[in-house]
């Protein structure tokens, strides 16, 4: 496709000494790459993992990027501030909008700001929940976050509509709120509605909603970049082609319209039409190195890691809801959970639905109601399959040995090795466990 400058690549599923042929060839047309990370949790109620930040930077500079980002999400709960099991959602959950949760995610900005060596962006979620008593809207959140850190914004139109749907939040009253000059770029992604419930899928077009509120979005500011998120389901080339050229029109609607609303004059910004690229290189305000927590910043973590625990485990784990939360929505939320578990998992093991077939959906689902997410999708789909195995299952005696060898080959540390000896001494054990367990 022409006019395609910059792409951003989901930072978790990259190798950085063995990048996708197709990726080689993008950055070889000089096209600029971004690292979207997924899993960072600064949202979250512990200090940023320094083995995921360091994983961040190594990809952005295998890239060549110009800054790299992350979601204002909290991914995981419990653990040891909790003394509870740790939990992951496997999933974005929003954060707070209290003052408890400004704190926290302040300094957690601040210490990925410290150890990345290209300025972050982070990024607005979409939310199928709410949490009660919430202190601020989510446009004062990102200005005070913006404004104690100096961290750039990445802001996802497609993510102030499904809160609009979902919650009830004006997209026009958030967008009002925001520190304009802090944008680096801007996402657009498709979705649908079910049940009055929006979700933001990255494989559905673009509803025109959503491109309004990018129009709405042009009209106040030249947006550096504007990225259409897409997944899955990738449709046509000339369909793709469509979106893109649907949303540079409404960068360009946005654009004419805030130039007549003052008088000929150009918004804010660089007064011409943004093209869709990325924000060149920047530097973000300095950002404060990171201190020795105090009585109150870890009893602000304290109250954090309380709360989200709580809500996960409410997700995932079966627990009470907690006080405030609506439960037929925290249900909703429950199911697209387990439903998005079981996907990823079959896709992280391929193996496992053709071992399965039609069962594997629903033994999936089955075993997620009793075993949260502990670890990775990897562990998760490892611990699946010596569940089944533990239960006796699949019935059939071939599935069940296939699955007990594709269990074997991956639990070790390394490949079983196919040496005949080897392959021998294998066998020899499986038949006096026999002997013996007779």
């Amino acid at each position: 496709m022409p006019g395609i400058d910059w792409v951003e690549a989901v930072s978790e599923n990259l190798c950085p000494g063995h990048l996708p042929e197709s990726l080689v060839r993008l950055r070889e047309r000089g096209v600029t790459v971004v690292p979207h990370g997924v899993a960072l949790g600064l949202g979250g109620a512990e200090r940023p993992d320094a083995g995921r930040l360091t994983a961040l930077a190594e990809r952005a500079q295998a890239l060549g990027s110009p800054l790299v980002t992350e979601h204002i999400a909290f991914v995981r709960a419990g653990g040891p501030v909790t003394a509870s099991q740790r939990l992951e959602a496997g999933h974005l959950l929003p954060v707070p909008r209290t003052r408890d949760a400004l704190d926290v995610l302040c300094e957690n900005v601040r210490i990925a700001q410290d150890s990345l060596p290209v300025p972050l962006a982070v990024e607005n979620i979409a939310a199928l929940v709410s949490w009660p008593d919430e202190e601020m809207t989510e446009g004062q959140f990102l200005y005070e976050l913006a404004d104690r850190t100096g961290v750039r914004l990445l802001i996802d139109v497609a993510n102030l509509h499904t809160n609009h749907v979902n919650r009830g939040e004006d997209p026009a009253e958030a967008l009002g709120e925001l520190p304009l000059e802090a944008i680096a770029y801007v996402h657009v992604a498709g979705g649908f509605e079910r049940d009055g419930v929006w979700h933001d899928s990255h494989a559905h077009p673009v509803a025109q909603p959503v491109l309004d509120i990018l129009t709405d979005l042009a009209s106040r500011v030249a947006p550096p970049g504007v990225l259409l998120e897409r997944d899955e389901n990738f449709p046509a080339a000339e369909e793709l082609e469509g979106e893109v050229t649907a949303i540079r029109a409404a960068v360009e609607k946005g654009r004419v319209s805030g130039r007549a609303s003052v008088g000929d004059e150009a918004p804010a910004g660089d007064g011409a039409a943004p093209s869709v690229r990325p924000a060149p290189p920047v530097s973000a305000t300095p950002a404060r190195a990171a201190r020795d927590e105090t009585d109150a910043d870890r009893a602000a973590r304290q109250r954090l890691a309380l709360a989200q625990t709580a809500l996960l485990s409410a997700l995932v784990a079966g627990t009470p809801a907690p006080e405030g939360f609506d439960r037929v929505r925290l249900g909703v939320q429950a199911r697209a959970l387990a439903g998005k578990r079981a996907d990823v998992v079959a896709k992280v093991a391929p193996e496992l639905p053709v071992i399965l077939g039609a069962g594997y959906r629903p033994a999936f689902l089955e075993y997620a109601q009793r075993r949260p997410m502990t670890g990775g999708y990897r562990r998760d789909a490892l611990d699946f399959a010596e569940r089944l195995l533990r239960d006796g299952r699949p019935r059939e005696d071939d599935a069940r040995r296939e699955l007990r060898e594709w269990w074997l080959e991956r639990e070790g540390p390394v490949p079983r090795s196919e040496r005949s000896g080897v392959r021998w001494a294998r066998a020899t054990r499986r038949v006096l466990l026999r002997r013996r367990a007779a």
